[in-house]
């Protein structure tokens, strides 16, 4: 582990700081050392490349400084006061001392007892405590001749400089001269999406599909053998063939699911669970685990009623590693995983009360010193969470960039954003993109759909006993090269339910006398989301009858869940008129969502709808170059259409949610002239909302959840099995858009700029007032809003 490399010359250290000369005190001392002097004189000494200091959360540091407070930060020496304090003027007591050098040196913690031989042991300061008896407990703490400690004494610069020269002289000392290059792919964001296929188009894909990704862990193990292999989750969900095994060739007993069959097939040695692997429910996920033949780990998913770990949390893999002479060795690897906390409320319907969740930061850090203890010489987080942002929320979706500041991690697999790293995530700090790592932790997101393999190199060198972790690097493979070939072994596991998911896609539900495409549906009302609106409404209807809530108000909403997704420029649905098969159904509803209605009044559904605008960038009315009306960072399947009202959306005016739902101004209004049966909505009045359990299980819906919860109600039913009854009931359909929404007219001058496919120039509905532009370099058409 990375701490590793520093233990010998930091024992080194404190037994130093135990010999300091007798007399000396806090009031004594006129030299004494600030944290600014310990920092500086060692990191010099160290001769190590520095960089300029940029990557520094703390306020309190000179510029001049800096530099040296990064790097010792880096090189996990110490760590600030705060988040962003660091110090610089303190002066450094012995206490201090031993803080900044042991803690995670122990992996476990002594009993405060050992304090208690020491005539001043009340001296030390209650945070302290711990730490100091961790010291004791491993004899590198000990007392003077008095039987005293003096944890409050100051160090001198006399003394400091002492220390440092040991400090390095052990820091340079030479290893033994063995180093073993160990790699850890990883794969994630799957979902389903086996083979070279896209069930969507009933076609062959080079674009997707872990067929062609084990291609290149196939060439990857065949270059290096110290390679391991993992997961991060989402992986039985997401296509066709995931709906195909778990709700019509529902998986039996004893059979083998196919995600697991492929993976199994490659020889993982490991993964974690996505937030989609509970869409199923509990029983169906044991199902599916039980045929893993390797180890899948979870360190932050509880049993609500026995409080105790639902999951294996971690596990230490043997690996045979071959050195750079070619002698083998055993390195052990631990291995633990997280899944953001808001499972509980996406799957209400399947976990409530039976689930309960922690903090992933905190779990992690947890395990990580039972992993050490157990001996692992390498640890790795398979982290199903995205990097998300450089300031902590607690219960914030996406930890992967605080969970890189977690000490003793070596390898960080991330994913859940479907996005990529190395690659995206350019502006957070201390952020290393060509070597690909966060705080220095190598780091891989590595796409979605099998989209790219995630490659960590780390270099390991054989310290006395132990390995240590001295350098790696984090980088990423696309499956779009010349030449790639999809891997038979993946095909050959997966067959029978692959030929059995293309019988089922090709079965005929109905047709459409309208086309049915998402290529403009973040910019005017939709064909795509029409469909799915009125198949919800349908369904309650009928739910409805009877009911004390027959006669209430409904409103349908919808989103477009395909719409250039995640910069896929490829991710549209475009379903012609005629007939319709279950292909098409999944096409247009693409989550295994179920349907679920909430109670809100009138200015509730105004107010979701103002969330719904927060999707958009405000447009600035003086400004005559061209400008994007879509938040770059926006996720298309947060921006609902409430079919029921009419309504203006004005994006010159200022947001009043941001793109996560979260208000950012109170007094902003983008939603104009909303009127129910063609007058102005009443806003005490109650209407239902239709939706689905993502969206009042904690995506902007829940906002308007009761205390209680009892204006929710979720039905065991999917959304998307609404629309393929409703086609079937109907027979054919007309999908058409009926416009129930508009844009406030732009000012005249303006340039609004909406990408979509290159393909939806041929799909610009007559006077609809969009233009095509020109094509963009990332596979993009640019269009004109007028």
């Amino acid at each position: 582990m990375n701490k590793k490399l520093i233990t010998n010359l930091l024992a080194t250290l404190l037994v130093l700081f135990a010999f300091i000369p007798f007399g000396i005190s806090a009031d004594a001392a006129s030299n004494d050392v600030t944290r600014a002097d310990y920092v500086k004189e060692l990191v010099e000494n160290l001769d190590v490349e520095m960089g300029d200091g940029s990557s520094l959360a703390f306020n309190d540091v000179s510029k001049d400084l800096a530099p040296y407070v990064e790097k010792a930060v880096q090189l996990k020496l110490i760590k600030g006061k705060t988040a962003t304090t660091f110090g610089p003027d303190d002066k450094l007591t012995r206490q201090q001392a031993f803080v900044i050098s042991a803690r995670g040196l122990v992996s476990e913690n002594a009993s405060l007892k050992v304090l208690e031989q020491f005539k001043d042991a009340d001296q030390i300061a209650t945070a302290y405590k711990q730490d100091l008896a961790n010291a004791v407990a491993a004899n590198i703490l000990q007392a003077f001749e008095d039987n005293t400690i003096r944890p409050r004494d100051y160090v001198t610069k006399e003394q400091m400089e002492s220390i440092v020269e040991r400090f390095v002289a052990e820091y340079k000392a030479p290893s033994t001269g063995v180093s073993v290059d160990l790699q850890i792919l990883g794969t994630t964001d799957i979902h389903t999406n086996l083979a070279n296929y896209n069930y969507y188009l009933d076609a062959p894909s080079s674009e997707l599909g872990l067929a062609n990704t084990a291609t290149l862990i196939e060439q990857a193990r065949a270059k290096n053998p110290n390679t391991l292999l993992f997961d991060n989750g989402d992986l039985i969900q997401g296509t066709p063939l995931g709906s195909y095994k778990a709700l019509e060739s529902v998986l039996k007993p004893g059979e083998v699911h196919p995600a697991i069959a492929a993976l199994n097939a490659l020889k993982y040695d490991g993964g974690t669970l996505g937030n989609h692997e509970f869409n199923y429910g509990l029983d169906f996920l044991d199902e599916v685990l039980n045929d893993a033949k390797y180890p899948v780990v979870n360190a932050n998913t509880y049993d609500a009623k026995t409080k105790e770990r639902m999951f294996t949390p971690y596990v230490i893999l043997d690996k045979e590693v071959v050195d750079s002479s070619g002698k083998k060795h055993t390195l052990k690897v631990g291995v633990t995983g997280i899944v953001p906390t808001k499972i509980v409320e996406w799957d209400a319907i399947h976990l409530a009360g039976k689930v309960e969740m922690q903090e992933p930061v905190e779990a992690v850090k947890e395990v990580v010193p039972e992993m050490q203890k157990a001996g692992a010489d390498v640890i790795v987080v398979l982290s199903h969470s995205g990097i998300g942002e450089d300031t902590y929320v607690k219960g914030a979706e996406n930890v992967g960039y605080q969970l890189a500041e977690i000490d003793g991690i070596d390898a960080l697999i991330t994913g859940h954003s479907h996005l990529t790293f190395p690659g995206d995530y350019k502006d957070l700090k201390d952020v290393d993109q060509e070597k690909g790592t966060i705080h220095g932790v190598p780091t891989v997101m590595a796409g979605s759909y099998g989209s790219h393999l995630g490659v960590i190199d780390l270099k390991l060198e054989q310290q006395g006993s132990e390995w240590v972790v001295v350098d790696g690097k984090g980088s990423l493979q696309s499956i779009k090269q010349e030449g790639l070939q999809p891997s038979t072994t993946v095909l050959e596991a997966i067959k029978e339910a692959h030929d059995g998911t293309l019988t089922y896609i090709r079965q005929p539900v109905g047709e459409t006398t309208a086309p049915i495409h998402s290529y403009f549906s973040m910019v005017q009302d939709d064909p795509s989301i029409q469909i799915v609106t009125q198949a919800q409404k349908w369904f309650i209807e009928q739910e409805l009858k009877g009911t004390a809530d027959e006669k209430t108000p409904i409103l349908s909403a919808g989103a477009p869940f395909k719409a250039g997704s995640r910069n896929n420029p490829l991710d549209y649905t475009n379903i012609p008129v005629g007939p319709l098969a279950i292909k098409n159904m999944a096409d247009i509803y693409h989550y295994d969502n179920t349907v679920a209605t909430i109670k809100v009044t009138g200015a509730q559904a105004i107010e979701w709808l103002e969330m719904a605008a927060g999707i958009f960038a405000t447009i600035d009315p003086t400004k005559t170059e061209e400008q994007n009306i879509i938040d770059a960072e926006a996720r298309s399947y947060n921006f609902d259409v409430l079919d029921g009202l009419t309504y203006q959306i004005d994006v010159t005016s200022p947001a009043k949610y941001d793109r996560r739902g979260n208000l950012t101004d109170e007094k902003a209004n983008r939603i104009k002239n909303v009127q129910y049966n063609g007058k102005p909505i009443d806003l005490k009045q109650e209407f239902i909302i239709i939706t689905n359990n993502y969206r009042v299980g904690g995506s902007y819906g829940a906002t308007f959840k009761n205390a209680e919860g009892s204006n929710i109600t979720n039905y065991a039913y999917e959304n998307r099995q609404a629309v393929v009854d409703y086609i079937m009931a109907n027979k054919t359909i007309n999908p058409a858009a009926d416009n129930n929404w508009s844009f406030v007219p732009f000012p005249a001058n303006t340039k609004v700029i909406y990408l979509s496919a290159k393909d939806a120039q041929k799909f610009i509905p007559a006077g609809s007032g969009i233009e095509y532009l020109e094509d963009t370099e990332a596979g993009f058409a640019k269009y004109l809003i007028k």
